[in-house]
């Protein structure tokens, strides 16, 4: 759910939000950048090395290399994957699920509800 936007808000629904941000909240219909920003190209040359762990292990199965060698290395390239997802996660608790604990309501429980989902599917995997 999406907040509305200033059109289709009433004076004293203006009111009320404007009494509920704070300044580092983002306004209703204002997009706030995604907790990963700063750290982005970071997060992609991480990417760009489990690409290569990717390729590595093709080229290990290829060459029919030993299983053991391809399992422990199928094991690095998971931990370095769940690496990635765990510092996402990190970051959107940080950032928009904090922002929309600002601003409270249905937002603020749409992201924590989302952020729980995300857990889940990171322990069950």
């Amino acid at each position: 759910m999406t907040l509305p936007s200033d059109n289709d808000l009433t004076t004293k629904d203006l009111a009320i939000t404007d009494t509920l941000q704070s300044p580092e909240a983002p306004t209703p219909g204002e997009h706030s950048h995604h907790g990963y920003i700063s750290d982005k190209s970071k997060y992609l040359a991480r990417l760009k090395r489990i690409e290569g762990q990717a390729r590595g292990i093709h080229r290990m199965v290829d060459e029919e290399q030993y299983c053991i060698d391809i399992l422990t290395q199928i094991s690095a390239l998971t931990k370095a994957i769940e690496g990635v997802a765990l510092g996402l996660l990190d970051d959107h608790l940080k950032h928009c699920v904090v922002d929309a604990a600002k601003l409270g309501g249905d937002e603020a429980q749409i992201k924590i509800a989302e952020a729980s989902a995300a857990i889940a599917r990171l322990v069950r995997s």
